[in-house]
């Protein structure tokens, strides 16, 4: 097997097996080590932060919201995790030689030009509607993907299917059909 893509990329069977890998030993981790049997998603961890974050604010509100305060914990394995695909990106950003900074990324630049404000609001945007989505699919993309069909849960299938299914759909709509 080939570590490395042609164009310097990592192999995506090898980040596949590695992944796979490390979801094994999270949950692993997760049932026997921590004793939780429950297995929330990266989406519950952003808004029990949000909560955090609201509550220098509106400590009140914070307080009297039940789902801010179902779990005390605020740095756990979900935070741990979202921590680690930030690292885990940018380790393989450098390694794969893919790193770069960038305001307005080109495919969306060519679309709707150069304009970082209408980028910025474009990610917020899309940022929030992934969020409500997450909430009402009851798990995110990674969760359902990930964990959910690693147990072989029907609901996580039906879910990730929709998700892939909107992402088409919208990329569509936002930048349009391919030219030959």
């Amino acid at each position: 097997m080939k570590l490395r893509t042609a164009d310097g990329g990592w192999s995506p069977y090898l980040a596949g097996a590695l992944a796979g890998l490390l979801a094994i030993a999270s949950a692993f981790a997760t049932t026997h080590w921590v004793g939780k049997t429950a297995f929330l998603g990266t989406s519950t961890t952003f808004v029990r932060a949000a909560g955090f974050l609201e509550k220098t604010v509106s400590p009140e509100h914070v307080a009297a919201n039940a789902y801010f305060t179902k779990e005390k914990v605020l740095v756990d394995w979900q935070f741990m995790l979202v921590c680690g695909i930030f690292l885990g990106a940018l380790v393989a950003s450098l390694t794969g030689k893919s790193f770069k900074l960038e305001s307005v990324p080109p495919t969306w630049q060519k679309r709707f030009g150069p304009s970082v404000t209408k980028r910025a609001a474009g990610a917020l945007l899309g940022g929030i509607c992934a969020m409500f989505g997450a909430r009402l699919a009851d798990g995110c993309p990674s969760g359902h993907g990930l964990s959910g069909m690693m147990q072989l849960s029907m609901s996580s299938f039906v879910a990730l299917g929709m998700f892939f299914g909107a992402g088409v759909a919208v990329a569509a709509l936002v930048y349009g059909r391919r030219s030959s």
